[in-house]
């Protein structure tokens, strides 16, 4: 029989660019682990499906960038904190703002949405911990103890407590129905970046930066054991559901841990880079990192990781078949959480302070309203997660597909279960290793004519050039011998024509550079453009790029038509080249550009304003016309695709 093909333990799962600047701040659907959402630099929370490249919607009211978001339970809700201390609420359902909450002095670093009530913990840069009422619009309790930024929050699994982490190395236990701390957990050296209850025991996990997790008992109020030489910081944890293991999500890496005693499960290595956040579905662990503007989610498949008993090392193990779980060991039992039968009796328990807001729906809602908007970008990922036929289907599905695994990238492996089986003399396939054709991508544009395959920019031989071309063709092999005469002939040949080609840019090269000593920079690209040769706006090109103040609105009008060329050219270099133009172009002009044109005409004669208006529309006429081809080549996979989406981002505002 044939050899089965093995695959991966854990494999990357998509890169998009989340935002049109840094991502800040992101966090993963727990009850779905397909929904993801990101914070950026850009003031908006964008809202994504896991392994789909488009955004599902856009949310704006922000006015600083994004420090962090948190989705409740049932992904209908969304909130994200600012750096200005503002907190502003979503129904993702309505797609419509539902709270703005102020009372921050500075950042927001942690949040998180009560298990079973309408209300959100916030944690500050100010030091305070603060507990809102989504319903009435205002803080119930503010809890203070912290002497530093407070960088993780959570819920208890019954709704009873909130556990606090921060840079004073300490975890802290409030008790809701109280209003105050129950117990500090001192021990951490270093800032505490996460914390993460047990599902059904009275058991807490904090991971710091002092590269150390420790597990806390939450009824004698003990360190129950302290896992040290984590390759790096601890940045997230994660229970497994039935509470067996907890996983920490290291530097490329993915650790299993047990606690009592503490011990190492299993290691698998994951190129994730600094993880951000985790979730499981399926048996499938999904980890999502980000880094600028970029966002990378991958996949552990759980079933082949050991979870439970004594770890021994086994080199078959990636191609073992998935293995039975082992029963959980013995270990002290703790308490369980008692979960309130009623979703709606528990929250009227949560204790209020002096501070407690009761404001009915008045013209703040309405200003809310004004200042955010929920912009849906695929309608039809929108209504199918957010909005489904079946009220009791919610979103996105909870029996969803696993993410099908990628074969093991094993050349040995291939070639075992390339050769035909002994019994029945049939060869297994095996994928050829060449280039295939893209497949056609569906949009609502017409379909473009065929383009030839892009030229990357550098490469290793030259493009259209095989070494049989110099040489004589020879009918009998035996007979071939080389002549010195004949081979020179064959490698001059079309020398002359390639030495008319460089000499005639090195001449428009040294017209275009005569006129840029003038100090007069638009004229020079007007001579560029006049010569009709793209090599040459793609030089000039190149120095005008590296020094935005040179770029001017009536330079804008000449060079948005050359940038449309560049787009659609097959040589790589050109590509990367008007990407580079029409980002900063994009992010430089596009806000005056419509800010002018929106503007009410004024009273009396301008010229000056008259000149820039009509610059504003001749630039705002090209860009819808390049809008159109930047979204058609979004869908591209590699360094294009992602140029492309980030560019498509910019020009949201153009739709």
């Amino acid at each position: 029989m044939a050899t089965p093909v093995v695959t991966k333990t854990a494999w990357k799962l998509q890169e998009i660019v989340a935002h049109a600047s840094n991502v800040s701040s992101l966090v993963l659907g727990k009850a779905s682990g397909r929904l993801l959402a990101t914070g950026g630099d850009d003031c908006r929370v964008n809202l994504w499906s896991i392994n789909k490249p488009n955004c599902i919607m856009s949310l704006t009211g922000h006015t600083s960038p994004v420090e962090s978001v948190r989705l409740n339970t049932p992904e209908e809700l969304i909130v994200a904190g600012s750096q200005s201390g503002s907190i502003r609420v979503w129904d993702l359902e309505a797609a419509k703002i539902l709270r703005t909450l102020m009372g921050h002095k500075a950042n927001i670093c942690s949040l998180d949405f009560h298990p079973y009530g309408e209300f959100v913990a916030s944690g500050s840069q100010d030091t305070n911990i603060k507990l809102w009422d989504i319903r009435r619009k205002g803080c119930v309790f503010r809890y203070r103890g912290h002497s530093q930024a407070v960088r993780c929050l959570r819920f208890s699994p019954d709704g009873k407590w909130l556990a606090s982490a921060a840079d004073d190395h300490t975890v802290k236990l409030w008790d809701l129905t109280a209003g105050k701390m129950m117990s500090e957990f001192p021990g951490h050296t270093g800032p505490v970046n996460v914390v993460e209850f047990h599902p059904n025991e009275y058991l807490l996990a904090s991971g710091s930066s002092d590269r150390t997790i420790r597990f806390w008992d939450l009824e004698k109020f003990q360190v129950v054991s302290c896992i040290e030489g984590e390759p790096g910081p601890v940045r997230s944890v994660l229970f497994n559901p039935d509470g067996c293991c907890l996983y920490s999500g290291c530097q490329d890496s993915l650790r299993v841990y047990g606690w009592e005693p503490e011990r190492c499960f299993d290691v698998v290595l994951v190129n994730w880079g600094k993880v951000a956040d985790l979730a499981i579905c399926n048996d499938q662990l999904i980890g999502v990192a980000f880094s600028q503007s970029s966002v990378s989610s991958y996949v552990v498949d759980l079933t082949r990781v050991t979870r439970t008993g004594t770890v021994a090392p086994d080199p078959m193990q990636d191609s073992r078949p998935p293995a039975q779980q082992l029963p959980h060991p013995s270990a002290p039992l703790r308490r369980i959480y008692e979960r309130p039968s009623a979703t709606g009796s528990e929250p009227q328990r949560v204790k209020q302070n002096s501070e407690s807001e009761r404001r009915s729906p008045s013209s703040e809602d309405d200003r809310d309203e004004r200042e955010s908007r929920a912009e849906i970008q695929n309608a039809e990922d929108y209504s199918e997660i957010f909005q489904p036929k079946n009220s009791i289907s919610r979103t996105p599905p909870r029996r969803s597909e696993p993410f099908p695994a990628p074969p093991e990238d094993d050349m040995a492996t291939a070639k075992e279960a390339a050769k035909p089986s002994p019994a029945t003399d049939v060869q297994f396939p095996v994928p050829k290793l060449e280039v295939l054709s893209r497949p056609p991508v569906v949009t609502s544009t017409p379909a473009p004519k065929a383009e030839s395959p892009i030229i990357p920019a550098t490469r290793n031989e030259p493009i259209g050039l095989k070494a049989s071309d110099f040489l004589p063709a020879v009918k009998i092999p035996q007979q071939a011998e080389l002549v010195d005469e004949d081979a020179m002939s064959q490698i001059r040949k079309g020398h002359d024509t390639m030495c008319v080609v460089l000499t005639s840019r090195h001449k428009n090269l040294d017209t275009v550079r005569a006129v840029w000593t003038t100090g007069d920079i638009k004229t020079s690209v007007d001579s560029a453009v006049a010569i009709n040769d793209l090599s040459v706006v793609v030089d000039l090109l190149n120095i005008v790029n590296q020094k935005a103040s040179l770029w001017k609105l009536d330079l804008c009008t000449t060079v948005l038509p050359q940038i449309e060329k560049l787009l659609q050219s097959k040589y790589e270099s050109y590509v990367q080249t008007g990407c580079t133009s029409l980002k900063l172009i994009l992010q430089r002009f596009l806000p005056l550009i419509t800010d002018i044109l929106a503007a009410p005409p004024t009273v009396g004669v301008d010229i000056s304003r008259e000149e820039r208006l009509h610059k504003c529309r001749v630039c705002y006429k090209q860009l819808r016309s390049i809008s159109g081809l930047v979204k058609s080549k979004s869908g591209l996979s590699g360094r294009h695709g992602s140029a492309f989406r980030e560019l498509h981002l910019l020009m949201a505002s153009l739709d």
